[in-house]
């Protein structure tokens, strides 16, 4: 008998190799995908409100013949009702894959090392791994590759760059950021970034940074729990707003992208969020397929089974 392979969980995108992550994207695109979660499903804890995540999350699930049990912050309260470690494991008991969304990257971390299911990080303050499939799942979509593609990231330095940042260096594409004084990435998260193999560049004025990108990325000034920063990070962030102008330097055929939700005419002009370039809408879909290919491929090495095929492999 064969030993059973190890757990793998998703807290950042370097969790995985170059191959598998190819994978996961594949697999995302399968059109009639096999219903490898049937008779069990997933639990999602939500610390943070969320709307793509949730809803995305939750359609995988359903569509690979599961059930999706999703409970806010209230609800279980991570480290006030329970240790996340209990959590941990008491949630592996219930479906074939947890996943959370929380403030302090810890908790994962915890929750993971007593897990017998995979846990997935659907977002912490530290990274944002669920986002960067889709991300890169879009762009391969409009250019048909990734490998030698330039990304330009325009604006806060935050868990939404730094996993985009990684999965560019595992996919082989460069990636540039430009981003004001006092919110740029710190030393361990540069030095995480270019251990992936990204080609990082930090480039002072952002229409520098777009200079012939392939594409624009943004998110926005201000998110959960800094509102209190709005105006503050609204002087701030003023020369780093994404407009026709910006768009322009990158050249015709760049994309835009951005993870919302948006605050229009912050980040980014409606002219460019509802413009011909934009593809945030496909970029927010496809938080579904993509996370539907993560799931296919965790029950994959869980079962050793190709869902491509419907056999073992």
């Amino acid at each position: 008998m064969s030993a059973n392979p190890p757990l793998r969980h998703l807290l950042e995108v370097d969790d995985l190799s170059a191959v598998e992550l190819a994978r996961i994207l594949d697999l995302a695109e399968l059109t009639d995908p096999p219903p490898v979660l049937a008779g069990s499903g997933g639990v999602l804890l939500f610390e943070k409100p969320s709307a793509r995540t949730r809803t995305s999350m939750e359609m995988a699930i359903d569509q690979l013949g599961g059930h999706p049990v999703s409970l806010s912050g209230s609800e279980v309260g991570i480290d006030t009702r329970e240790t996340a470690e209990d959590l941990g494991r008491l949630m592996s008991g219930y479906g074939r894959v947890i996943g959370a969304r929380v403030f302090e990257h810890h908790k994962l971390e915890r929750m993971a090392s007593v897990a017998s299911v995979p846990v997935v990080n659907l977002l912490s303050d530290d990274a944002h791994p669920v986002q960067t499939l889709a991300d890169l799942l879009t762009l391969r979509q409009c250019f048909g590759r990734l490998d030698g593609l330039t990304v330009t990231y325009v604006g806060d330095a935050n868990n939404v760059a730094r996993s985009l940042a990684i999965g560019c260096g595992l996919v082989g594409a460069a990636f540039r950021i430009s981003s004001p004084p006092g919110y740029r990435f710190d030393d361990t998260s540069t030095d995480r970034i270019r251990s992936a193999g990204t080609d990082l560049t930090v480039v002072d004025e952002p229409t520098e940074a777009a200079s012939g990108a392939d594409a624009i990325y943004t998110d926005a000034w201000y998110s959960m729990g800094q509102e209190e920063e709005k105006r503050i990070r609204q002087e701030a962030f003023a020369r780093w707003r994404v407009d026709e102008s910006l768009m322009d330097a990158a050249g015709d055929g760049a994309v835009f992208l951005h993870c919302l939700p948006a605050h229009r005419g912050d980040e980014a002009t409606d002219g460019v969020l509802d413009g011909p370039r934009s593809r945030i809408w496909p970029q927010a879909h496809n938080r579904m397929h993509s996370a539907r290919g993560l799931l296919l491929w965790l029950a994959e090495l869980s079962t050793d089974q190709d869902p491509e095929r419907g056999g073992t492999s």
